[in-house]
């Protein structure tokens, strides 16, 4: 977004860019976001509701997002040819589901200035230093010297798409702050094993304490977006199996002790011959609620609802409203989204992305220490930071 907002604000103006990419093509991490689909932005359009969904930061990234909001994303976006959709939940995709037409539109702007700018593809940077008024960069084939340097080098998630956490090392011996760094945005193991058993098996909107979404039960523990948000609460807490963390999953978000409570005493009298599985399946998967009654409850298992005590059917309410107990015992390995922490945001000017410390250093996206929930919230910290980089280094060379 850096580049592509420079070269179309002042294509006149005499400048040259280097771009260097480790990989020998870019955007892999992004060809990977949601399944290859690309969250691309939020459809949400309220500044109150927008800034609840970022964990860490917002006070400082609240001005880029300002100036390059999701709206005016959706818009510029659209503008160069990708026709986007917006889907119930406010995430916002392209038309075709396919990520790589995300990544084509910035493929289409290098090669509209193919005259301005160098690809450096499959080229590693190994250090940046300051010589003067000039960085120098070095790689494993050169070395070259720049006027102008934007750091926008990813986080250290998803380190086999190249984000290795370099890009901490550069700012470091260039003066800034690196925080305490942990996952977000990640799944986790679990200690029961009767969840493993319903790998596969997903809840359109489940509960963790106050988080909402849909949650994706696997073979190994819990994913999907509810995870991912949790994960964010609690990326600085130490989760392994020393140290694990008890929850509280409730399978339907609106439904809390009493809406259960009511339900089933309501069942219980209009079907005292029915099973207590057979109730219960009328709101959750049968499959689900087999495993569930087996595992807690499998003394009433193959009891008429008429026999089954008000202690155990208030109990059976409690775990379903109020939440299931599940152990949390590591988060999953190499499995995370986003890097929680990163280049301090203390010293980087917030209206232009420029560091306090050096001149005309600039950052721009995950190795900033802001970061939210899934939902396309962390890719419009890229976009508006960016966008902004570019802005900035526009009033520079006028």
């Amino acid at each position: 977004m850096t580049l592509a907002t420079l070269l179309e604000s002042h294509s006149h103006a005499d400048f040259h860019i280097d771009i260097f990419e480790k990989n020998p093509s870019p955007g892999k991490k992004l060809l990977l976001s949601w399944g290859g689909r690309c969250n691309v932005t939020t459809g949400i359009d309220s500044k109150k509701i927008l800034e609840t969904k970022y964990t860490r930061g917002w006070n400082f990234i609240k001005k880029a997002i300002g100036k390059f909001w999701p709206k005016k994303c959706y818009e510029w976006f659209e503008a160069h040819g990708l026709k986007l959709k917006t889907e119930g939940d406010n995430r916002v995709f392209p038309v075709s589901d396919d990520a790589s037409e995300v990544l084509e539109v910035f493929e289409n702007i290098f090669a509209k200035y193919r005259d301005r700018i160098s690809l450096h593809y499959g080229e590693w940077v190994t250090d940046i230093s300051k010589d003067g008024e000039q960085f120098v960069l070095k790689t494993l084939k050169d070395s070259y010297s720049f006027d102008i340097l934007v750091l926008a080098s990813g986080g250290n998630a998803y380190s086999h798409t190249g984000s290795t956490g370099d890009g901490y090392a550069f700012a470091k011996n260039l003066g800034h702050t690196v925080t305490t760094l942990w996952p977000s945005l990640s799944s986790f193991l679990t200690w029961e094993k009767w969840l493993h058993e319903l790998s596969g098996l997903a809840f359109e909107s489940a509960r963790i304490e106050h988080l909402k979404w849909l949650i994706l039960l696997t073979h190994f523990g819990i994913s999907g977006p509810l995870t991912f948000m949790f994960s964010s609460s609690v990326a600085w807490e130490k989760i392994d199996k020393s140290t694990p963390k008890s929850i509280s999953l409730a399978p339907i978000a609106s439904m809390y002790f009493q809406d259960w409570e009511t339900f089933l005493r309501g069942e219980f009298q209009k079907h005292p011959k029915k099973l207590i599985t057979s109730i219960i399946s009328e709101k959750l998967p049968r499959r689900f609620v087999d495993a569930f009654i087996g595992e807690f409850f499998s003394h009433i298992s193959t009891t008429f609802v008429s026999s089954i005590s008000r202690a155990d059917r208030e109990k059976i309410s409690h775990f379903l409203g109020n939440g299931i107990p599940l152990i949390l015992i590591e988060r999953r390995p190499w499995d995370e989204f986003v890097t929680a922490g990163g280049v301090s945001t203390d010293e980087i000017d917030p209206e232009t992305m420029e560091s306090r410390i050096q001149k005309n250093l600039y950052f721009a996206g995950e190795i900033l220490n802001v970061d939210g929930y899934t939902g396309g919230f962390s890719l419009q910290i890229c976009w508006s930071s960016g966008y902004v980089v570019g802005k900035s280094i526009t009033n520079l060379i006028k």
